[in-house]
């Protein structure tokens, strides 16, 4: 009876995911180091549809189709535009191109994926939202331990929160819109909208201080330390307990312990300290769940985008309009 039941639980989950088939053809503007180690993946495992992929050169698109078979390759955007089978398109090209070739996707009419950062100021954002059918690459927002703390402290009010976000040298790019758009976006997607109290700068380090409607927020934002060693971390006191997260790989929940007339009874007896362990990335088993492709919100995020793409109930975190709050701390730290 226990093996049927197993057997029959198993069954029913590989049938579940080949009976989702897409009927949209997509495309993808880009062959860089992030899109080859995050994106391609996904796309394959979830079977999408693949039908273009935009590169630099004649040359490189001549090895394209000799490494992806059945895909067609092209330097030039317009053959994906113009080919009315296409209805998506991932674009993670070059940073500064993202928004340029945003805009000639939504107004070909097709649905628009694009890393971040999508653009690079808040006018540019207004117009990208204004096309209705996008989703920035912005994957901790789709991250299983994000998801999971924003639902707890929905319920156990945050009073405050810090956050390190901490890494080598950039010297390749904009730290403050390639880099730290990640920190300062999960700082407004968990606690809304965030004005700026306090900024101090040295070298390559910003600290900051952020005030969300009652809840303070301090962060380091750093490209001051090492990238072998890059962390970021989040801590987040709350009226029952404090929750830490590191790297979207690990939650951990800390009860607060009891007062006795404002003494702390942990003071003066032995009381048992715990800390709940709610989430954490399994190194040992290799299934979807315990891959970083998965823990860091990768493939959620393109998962919901698809799936909105072929008209099938989706939730988009990442549509431009929801970024505002994000740009406008952007601009506000370019003053």
């Amino acid at each position: 009876m226990k093996d049927q039941l197993i057997s029959k639980f198993k069954h029913r989950r590989t049938d579940s995911f080949l009976s989702r088939q897409y009927a949209h053809k997509y495309a993808f503007v880009g062959i860089g180091q992030h899109s080859l180690g995050n994106l391609y993946p996904v796309l394959h495992y979830l079977q999408v549809p693949l039908k273009w992929i935009v590169v630099t050169s004649p040359e490189r698109a001549k090895a394209i189709e000799s490494k992806f078979q059945g895909v067609k390759a092209t330097a030039n955007l317009d053959d994906v535009l113009s080919d009315p089978e296409v209805s998506a398109v991932f674009v993670a090209a070059a940073t500064k191109a993202h928004f340029e070739i945003g805009k000639r996707v939504i107004q070909a009419g097709k649905w628009l994926f694009v890393e971040k950062p999508p653009c690079s100021n808040i006018d540019e954002l207004r117009l990208l939202a204004a096309g209705g059918k996008t989703a920035v690459g912005l994957q901790k927002r789709y991250a299983p331990a994000t998801a999971l703390l924003k639902r707890r402290i929905q319920k156990d009010r945050p009073s405050s929160y810090t956050m390190h976000y901490r890494t080598g040298a950039y010297p390749e790019g904009d730290a403050l819109l390639d880099l730290f758009i990640h920190p300062l976006d999960l700082a407004a997607h968990l606690f809304g909208k965030g004005n700026l109290k306090a900024l101090s700068r040295s070298a390559g380090t910003i600290h900051l201080m952020l005030d969300h409607e009652g809840v303070s927020g301090m962060l380091e934002l750093s490209t001051d330390y090492a990238w072998s060693s890059a962390s970021e971390d989040l801590t987040v006191v709350c009226r029952r307990g404090v929750y830490r997260m590191r790297q979207m790989e690990q939650l951990s929940f800390e009860p607060r312990q009891k007062n006795f007339m404002g003494v702390p009874l942990e003071k003066v007896l032995p009381l048992r300290h715990e800390t709940l362990q709610l989430l954490s990335r399994n190194n040992f088993t290799p299934t979807l769940p315990n891959n970083q492709v998965y823990s860091q919100g990768f493939y959620n995020e393109i998962e919901a985008f698809v799936e909105a793409v072929e008209g099938r109930k989706a939730t988009i975190l990442t549509h431009p309009e929801d970024l505002l709050p994000t740009y406008e701390l952007i601009e506000a730290l370019r003053k």
